[in-house]
């Protein structure tokens, strides 16, 4: 987890690129409306460390084999990600409960950073021990 002296770094990942679809034009523009006022009092609060929607199109590897990806509009694509700075994984979870893309379908993924790329691993391995 990336650490400092106003908190700890968290990655919200949103899923579904796919919200809009059943919205009118008037409703997909209140809702972009919406998202970025919520958006920018993150921002102006200081919470909002590095952020970006996600391209459509993209490379999908697995097993040392690339295919087109990511696929078609879903649920599960990811939309986007915004890395939040906040003083625990509750309150980026407080954070997350904000976005208005929740009431179009969209879920709101809050991870935090680990401070070692492997402590899962290690923890296993420990535990087994």
């Amino acid at each position: 987890m990336v650490e400092n002296a106003t908190g700890s770094e968290y990655l919200l990942l949103i899923r579904n690129n796919a919200w809009y679809q059943d919205l009118t034009p008037g409703e997909i523009e209140e809702a972009m409306t919406r998202f970025t006022a919520w958006f920018e009092k993150l921002n102006r609060a200081g919470k909002v460390k590095s952020s970006a929607p996600l391209a459509a199109a993209g490379k999908m590897i697995t097993n040392h084999m690339v295919t087109d990806g990511p696929f078609a509009e879903s649920k599960e694509a990811i939309a986007g990600f915004i890395v939040v700075q906040a003083e625990s994984l509750d309150e980026a979870v407080e954070i997350a409960k904000g976005c208005p893309g929740l009431e179009y379908g969209q879920t709101v993924e809050v991870r935090a950073f680990a401070a070692d790329p492997f402590e899962n691993e290690k923890a296993r391995i420990n535990a087994a021990h």
